[in-house]
């Protein structure tokens, strides 16, 4: 009983697995998963992220940075403010002092007074064993301990706001270039979408027309089936050769050979949607059923006056380019790159404060102890001779002059593409009704050579022109409605409508 109940489950899930396989792709289904699947869009994304990131940073750039550094450094040898010799000389201070005094009495004594040198001798003995030397020698140590530096080891801290006040407009320039660059990313992110649109249009056109005319090729075989059975019972009812039996198997092979031609196109053609689309290449799926080819406000076949493109909408054409609005842009970021190439030549004016701390502190006599000072400041850097920013400015207005006329060209080629597409679309609803007509007439045809075969009046080979031109006729429609369907697309891709 359960291996009953787990077959009916695996043949339900087999069933179900089978029925899911086979999806129903409609063309906004396979739009849809074509932009999904799309690494070019996605690669795109990123370049606009990125570029509105860079937009930011170009803003930052004319604002306040805030900024902190410290260091440490040891040297082997301090820094001395004072020579040896001087270090000499204040460590005993008092002793020069005395020998300078005993100098100097001896100098006015001996020649004035008898016993001058004893007296003089006496005073500078006096004054030697006095305390006075001695505190004269403890000063000049105290100035030289005091002048000691002590910088073999030392630490500085410091923090600063920068603001840049006037740098030619090159700041300015860059976050204007910044933006028209984010805007240009966004351009090109719409031009690969509609790429991407046009490309999975297609490919899904492709699938139809083939699968229509598989369906034709099958059909085609039919008839020449149903022919051959027939001739071959006109055969033996002696009402027939085998020359007329041999020429229908002869065209009944060519339809044949020509439906598996088309079994395999209808599986080369869903391969290629499938790639479009993201999907594995092997994927079973059907097209949704297209019931004739539906017009839209772009053209139709009784009123193709809106295919005619006046001046004035050339001028709304070239508006909605995106080719133009990028080389609208950029001409802008040209213009800004004239101005920063000019701000080579301008002054540059930025302020500056913060605070300064170190260790030792040298405004304290350098103790081991941290001190600090606020500090403020102007910077102004005025170029003088700048011939390297000369030849720059005229290269930047050189590219101006080329875009002007790269914009004046894809205006003559956006015209001609606009002409030629409406042209051509013109031209496919023409044929479409000569096609429609032929089919018409060949349907008649086709039925009244099959009353005319079964009734004896013409021969195979008569019935097969009919069918042949049957078929022509039919091939003929369905090429012309795919034309039509695809036309209609690259109008509007050409006139830079939403596709």
């Amino acid at each position: 009983m359960h291996c009953k109940k787990l077959i009916i489950t695996l043949f339900v899930l087999a069933f179900v697995g089978t029925a899911g396989a086979q999806q129903l792709l409609t063309l906004d289904t396979c739009r849809a998963r074509a932009l999904r699947a799309n690494s070019g869009l996605k690669r795109n994304q990123v370049k606009l992220e990125e570029s509105e990131a860079l937009q930011k940073a170009a803003l930052w750039q004319m604002l306040p940075k805030v900024s902190a550094n410290g260091g440490y450094t040891w040297m082997e040898k301090q820094v001395n403010l004072l020579s040896n010799d001087d270090k000499e000389r204040l460590n005993h201070l008092g002793d020069n002092m005395n020998d300078d005094i005993r100098s100097s009495l001896h100098s006015d004594l001996d020649g004035n007074m008898a016993f001058g040198s004893t007296v003089a001798d006496a005073i500078a003995d006096a004054l030697a064993s006095s305390d006075f030397t001695g505190r004269i020698n403890e000063m000049g140590h105290s100035v030289v301990d005091g002048l000691e530096t002590d910088t073999r080891n030392t630490g500085f801290a410091m923090a600063t706001v920068t603001q840049p006040i006037y740098m030619g407009g090159k700041l300015t320039a860059a976050y204007r270039t910044a933006r028209l660059m984010h805007h240009l990313s966004g351009l090109e992110y719409d031009k690969e979408r509609e790429a991407t649109l046009v490309a999975v249009d297609a490919a899904y056109w492709q699938v139809v027309s083939v699968q229509h005319k598989k369906e034709l090729a099958d059909r085609y075989e039919a008839l020449l089936d149903t022919l051959e059975r027939n001739v071959q019972l006109a055969m033996e009812a002696e009402m027939a050769t085998k020359g007329d039996l041999a020429k229908v198997r002869v065209k009944h092979n060519e339809a044949r050979m020509n439906q598996t031609k088309a079994t395999n196109g209808l599986h080369l053609a869903k391969m290629l949607l499938a790639q479009r689309c993201g999907m594995p290449l092997e994927s079973e799926f059907s097209v949704g059923e297209v019931n004739g080819f539906s017009n839209d406000e772009l053209a139709t076949a009784s009123d193709n006056s809106s295919l005619h493109i006046s001046p004035t909408s050339m001028e709304e054409v070239y508006e909605h380019r995106g080719e133009m609005q990028m080389l609208r842009i950029g001409d802008s970021i040209a213009r800004e790159g004239v101005r920063m190439a000019a701000s080579g030549l301008k002054p540059n004016i930025v302020v500056t404060g913060g605070y300064l701390m170190s260790n030792p502190n040298v405004f304290d006599g350098f103790s081991n102890t941290w001190g600090g000072t606020w500090i403020a400041g102007v910077a102004v850097n005025v170029p003088l001779v700048h011939i390297g920013s000369i030849y720059a400015l005229k290269a930047a207005k050189a590219k101006r002059r080329e875009l002007a006329w790269q914009t004046e060209e894809a205006k003559e080629l956006i015209a001609l593409q606009v002409n030629k597409v409406s042209y051509e679309l013109e031209l496919a609803y023409k044929k479409k009704a000569q096609a429609e007509s032929l089919v018409d007439e060949a349907e008649e045809n086709l039925r009244l050579a099959n009353e005319s075969f079964e009734a004896g009046m013409c021969n195979s080979s008569d019935l097969m022109m009919a069918q042949t031109a049957w078929l022509q006729a039919q091939t003929e429609l369905v090429d012309a409605n795919i034309e039509i369907e695809m036309g209609k697309i690259y109008l509007k891709q050409a006139l830079g409508r939403e596709l």
